[in-house]
């Protein structure tokens, strides 16, 4: 049999996807991660929200960091691609977010793997939020674990859940800011239930950091929870802090068992110097003018009320994004390239993103947004809101 005719239902799952409107493809960003003007498309789909991605004091540090220990780290951090860069950076970091301890893995994806399936393991119970992360997802998965999934922001479910458990360990996992609304998990209270039902819990703070919380050190730092020892959190390096990477932080007993048992730490080669660099020139920044944190979080609620202002549904944002809910996919990218055509890049959620008639356009803000960029988001939305009728 031919390798043509083995793959050949690729085909007719292609032709499906595109008849459903959910066909993706990759297209190339012609510019660099500023905040566009000029004639350049304004960025509200990228997730830059500090505006720090082509910063001089970050784009230098990377430069720095790649002449100085090489274009990649040559191998996994167990053997010899850890480097002293790493650690002081796991150290600021941890300092930063008022943990013992920090990790950093090669991709935020990749640290919520680790996390995950190093603590948790057959004969345990994970309990996971509806509206999780895909890698949060798969990181449940690959646990082997027990899975119990919970209704949205639904701690009352949660401590049904744990109550009922028949396992010794538990894990509840959830993540402090969504991606696709920028609401907020009510992390005070499944720290509350977790502690009564002696569970661990693990929360993915890839859009907190940078943005919520004193001087964006996140929600669980908001919530009172930061140096918990029955709390870790996850974090991407690729989002405020404007680079690539990511970590787990959180009791040092956590981080030293992931070294022993994170696959995806142990097996994986270690993140580039360079990114490393870029990250800590960002965490510096970031430390040295918290008010990048407010004004994002600002920047998100005037989108939000461009587009209510303007009849579209939105989402009230605790972030960096607001979404506009459409329902129809195929309606949904087309809305997207009119958005493109009044020279606005937003983001275009479909399913399996999204659950099946909740596709919506994605507003993602910058700190670095000025009157320009809103004078062109009001007119994309405008013309969105006149499309809609």
């Amino acid at each position: 049999m031919s390798t043509s005719s083995v793959l050949a239902w690729l085909e007719e799952h292609e032709r499906k996807r595109e008849a459903a409107g959910l066909r993706r493809r990759l297209r190339a960003r012609t510019g660099g991660p500023g905040p566009g003007g000029g004639g350049d498309p304004v960025d509200l789909a990228g997730n830059n929200y500090l505006g720090l991605a082509g910063d001089p004091r970050v784009t230098a540090a990377a430069a720095r960091a790649a002449l100085a220990w090489g274009g990649g780290s040559t191998g996994s951090r167990l053997v010899t691609g850890n480097t002293a860069a790493h650690e002081e950076f796991e150290r600021a970091l941890a300092g930063f977010l008022g943990a013992e301890a920090a990790l950093v893995f090669s991709s935020g994806y990749l640290a919520n793997l680790g996390v995950v399936s190093g603590l948790a393991g057959r004969g345990d119970l994970i309990v996971s939020e509806c509206l999780n992360h895909a890698s949060l997802i798969d990181a449940c998965r690959l646990s082997r674990a027990r899975i119990a999934v919970v209704g949205h922001n639904a701690p009352d479910e949660v401590a049904q859940a744990l109550a009922t458990r028949s396992e010794e360990r538990a894990y509840v996992v959830t993540d402090a800011v969504f991606s696709v609304d920028g609401d907020l998990a009510p992390l005070a209270r499944l720290a509350e239930v977790c502690r009564a039902h002696g569970a661990v819990l693990i929360v993915d703070e890839a859009h907190g950091i940078g943005v919520y919380g004193e001087g964006g050190r996140g929600a669980v730092h908001a919530a009172g929870l930061a140096g918990s020892p029955d709390v870790v959190a996850t974090v991407t390096l690729s989002k405020s802090l404007g680079s690539q990477g990511g970590a787990v932080v959180g009791p040092r007993a956590v981080v030293e068992h992931l070294v022993d048992t994170a696959r995806s730490f142990i097996f994986d080669t270690g993140l580039a110097p360079a990114c490393v660099g870029a990250a800590s020139a960002a965490l510096e920044i970031l430390r040295s003018e918290p008010e990048l944190a407010g004004r994002v979080r600002a920047n998100a609620r005037r989108l939000y009320e461009t587009a209510t202002a303007a009849g579209l549904a939105a989402s009230p944002p605790k972030g960096a994004v607001t979404s506009v809910r459409i329902g129809d996919p195929e309606l949904t990218v087309e809305l997207a390239a009119l958005c493109a055509q009044h020279g606005v890049s937003v983001g275009c959620f479909r399913p399996p993103s999204v659950p099946d008639g909740a596709s919506r356009l994605r507003l993602t803000a910058r700190a670095d947004l000025g009157p320009e960029q809103f004078a062109a988001a009001r007119r994309a939305l405008g013309a969105v809101a006149e499309r809609l009728g």
